[in-house]
């Protein structure tokens, strides 16, 4: 008997379940609901657009509905799922260029329904040439703006991933950019004291005003945007690009699926919701941390794949037969001429999630001395946190001019395994004078952790 499988949202998590449904299953009917116009815009590519470096913005997406002609495969977009009907087992789904309203059964129910930007709630967030960056309809509008030579400066608002990118891309197109974030480093969320100190600078040489611990109170203008007023100063500009986090797009669940206080779903480790034969994957489900040893936020494409292929492989058990072991949360970025990588908890999310954790913050040279320091032997920095009783590994970040972004999946391996210092720093890696160390970046970085003496 053919089973009906209903996915609500087209990203990442919602790419991944039709692939691996039919990867496993000959006898399921999929449909996929899409609320937007465009199936599936990968916002992680924006600044990659915006820097003229992708073929064009419509290639810049997970997958196209041509991307899956099997007749057993249904995917529908400008179709917003309102409800979900438990008693019935259908959804409520509404056709947004027709306004019909339909109902559609399902045996099985995946919500994969993500997240969307936040606008700040402040006087003048209405106005024009307020943005914000996701989507491909942002996207576009933003070039549109970077390449407008009436458009001298750009503000930012919020200096994580996002603010970053876009504060970087505006840099690049000729822009006067301010980065305005309340909290009092930028990446501060994901970074350490001792990498995001250097990165600050590198803005700062880079030509990227940076303003921390500033409150927005107003964007000021009549039509359009003029100016930012902050609790110290009012900031002249053309454009305004708000970065400033995500909330979980989940207010049409309300009463029916169970939702924490600040709206994230609630799954069991099954990514089981508390309505029967419903499932929970991706950003707006708290992922279960490895090193926390508990759900917290972690809104990332690898996140929600993994999850995507726990569930398909166990979505019709009657008792599923393993949990869902977790993920340990990792990823990367460029700012200008600096590359990190970062991995599991930081000082900041460890202490969010009330876990006591060590740190170690080793600064060296990625190739021997006899290597002229340079472009080719730049310095490079690790930052490892670890259990301070049992020295496993909860986390760590790689920061250099040069990419050493790779040492990040070391890193996200060894917390995965529950690998120690001692682990690490005798393990195995290769060397090669071109690459590396006699000992491996990793190697020194544990026994400088561990107390050892400089190799």
């Amino acid at each position: 008997m053919t089973k009906k499988v209903v996915i609500v949202g087209a990203s990442h998590g919602g790419h991944q379940s039709i692939l691996e449904l039919l990867n496993r299953y000959d006898d399921v009917e999929i449909t996929l609901f899409e609320a937007g116009d465009f199936i599936s815009f990968m916002s992680c590519g924006m600044e990659l657009y915006l820097e003229n470096k992708v073929t064009d913005v419509h290639d810049v997406r997970n997958f196209s509905p041509e991307s899956f002609p099997e007749n057993n495969v249904h995917i529908l977009s400008n179709h917003l799922v309102t409800a979900i009907n438990t008693t019935d087992k259908t959804v409520t789904v509404v056709d947004q260029k027709t306004q019909a309203t339909t109902t559609v059964p399902y045996d099985k129910l995946i919500l994969s329904s993500g997240v969307t930007p936040k606008s700040l709630p402040v006087p003048g967030a209405d106005l024009q040439n307020v943005y914000l960056m996701r989507g491909l309809d942002w996207a576009t509008k933003i070039k549109a703006k970077l390449e407008d030579p009436a458009v001298k400066h750009v503000t930012v608002v919020g200096a994580g991933y996002i603010g970053i990118e876009a504060a970087e891309a505006s840099r690049k197109a000729g822009k006067s950019v301010t980065l305005l974030d309340v909290i009092e480093r930028p990446l501060g969320a994901y970074l350490d004291h001792e990498m995001t100190d250097i990165l600050a600078k590198h803005l700062d040489e880079k030509g990227v005003q940076v303003i921390t611990g500033a409150k927005i109170q107003a964007y000021l203008g009549t039509d359009h945007v003029t100016a930012v007023q902050t609790d110290n100063e009012e900031i002249a500009t053309d454009l305004v690009i708000q970065a400033a986090g995500v909330q979980p797009n989940t207010a049409w669940l309300q009463g029916t699926v169970a939702l924490d206080s600040r709206g994230w779903i609630k799954t069991d480790e099954y990514l089981r919701t508390n309505v029967p034969d419903v499932y929970a994957i991706g950003d707006a489900v708290l992922a279960y941390s490895i090193p926390a040893a508990q759900p917290m936020p972690i809104a990332l494409a690898t996140v929600v794949r993994r999850e995507a292929r726990y569930l398909i492989r166990h979505l019709f058990e009657k008792i599923p037969s393993a949990p869902f072991k977790g993920v340990v949360g990792s990823s990367a970025l460029s700012v200008f001429d600096y590359h990190f990588a970062t991995s599991g908890l930081n000082t900041t999310t460890a202490a969010k999630a009330g876990v006591a954790v060590k740190t170690s913050f080793y600064q060296d040279w990625l190739r021997p001395a006899y290597v002229p320091v340079g472009p080719d032997n730049p310095e490079v920095y690790v930052q490892l946190l670890f259990d301070p009783t049992s020295h496993r590994l909860l986390g760590g970040a790689v920061l250099s001019t040069y990419d050493i972004t790779a040492q990040g999946n070391v890193l996200a391996l060894a917390i995965q395994q529950g690998l120690r210092l001692e682990d690490l720093a005798e393990a195995d890696f290769f060397f090669q004078p071109g690459f590396d160390r006699q000992w491996s970046l990793l190697n020194l970085a544990a026994q400088h952790a561990l107390g050892e003496h400089k190799f």
